[in-house]
């Protein structure tokens, strides 16, 4: 072997002992992987009022539920994390709940509306009056075809507005009818004429408008059903009813 030979040979020997120095060695440790600390649970909150809307001296009552929550307020007042409360406000208010904890802070609102009680005034009659506003406020009649007060009908008017300006908390409906003679729709009209020419005559009596009413029944509610001039009479006429 010649010179040159050995020392390659040398060479590859010395490469081999240090691959397997290498090869030897102790391979890193990977250190285990790091689990994030736990993250704190959200707040949540509602707050509800029943009922919602009330009359001036009622009550509502508020519920309300939190979770994860350890400091809550009402209305700037410490509170139970859950529960109810009776409130009477004066007037229409807003709520106001605040809860607080470790996954942050969650609000709610609810609102109670008040209204002032109403204020109405009912008006009743008793069977008294009812026979003496029948005593008073007649029918009157009407000729055929027309819708012009007769004499005794202006008469009757003249009273009946007399007796119901005593009264000033009656209102009346005035009802136009017709006999049967014509179309349905031309005596709704004409119903209608007779109806507002009583209405008028009570008006001009001292009787205010707005406590009259007319109606027209036209030839739908006959007092008498015979085809005679006498109950074609009976029908011409305006009827009045004392309202409730």
């Amino acid at each position: 072997m010649n010179e040159r030979t050995r020392n390659l040979t040398s060479a590859l020997i010395a490469l081999l002992l240090a691959a397997m120095v290498i090869g030897c060695g102790k391979k890193p440790v990977t250190p285990p992987p790091q689990t994030p600390p736990p993250q704190p649970k959200p707040v949540t909150a509602t707050l509800s009022a029943n009922p919602g809307s009330i009359q001036r001296g009622q009550n509502s009552t508020l519920t309300w539920s939190t979770e994860n929550a350890d400091n809550v307020t009402l209305q700037g007042n410490k509170v139970d994390p859950s529960g109810s409360q009776s409130v009477s406000p004066t007037q229409s208010t807003d709520y106001h709940l605040v809860a607080n904890g470790p996954g942050g802070t969650q609000d709610a609102t609810a609102r109670v509306t008040v209204t002032q009680p109403s204020t109405t005034t009912t008006t009743t009659t008793t069977p008294s009056d009812i026979e003496l506003f029948r005593q008073n406020v007649q029918d009157i009649y009407f000729d055929y075809d027309r819708a012009e007060l007769r004499p005794e009908a202006q008469q009757a008017l003249a009273k009946a507005a007399q007796f119901l300006s005593q009264h000033p908390t009656w209102r009346v409906r005035i009802e136009g009818n017709c006999d049967e003679r014509g179309s349905t729709e031309y005596n709704l009209t004409l119903g209608e004429e007779r109806a507002a020419a009583a209405k008028q005559a009570l008006s001009q009596g001292g009787v205010s408008a707005d406590r009259l009413q007319t109606i027209s029944y036209g030839k739908e509610k006959p007092v008498c059903t015979e085809s005679t001039e006498d109950c074609w009479q009976k029908n011409r006429h305006d009827h009045f009813e004392l309202l409730q």
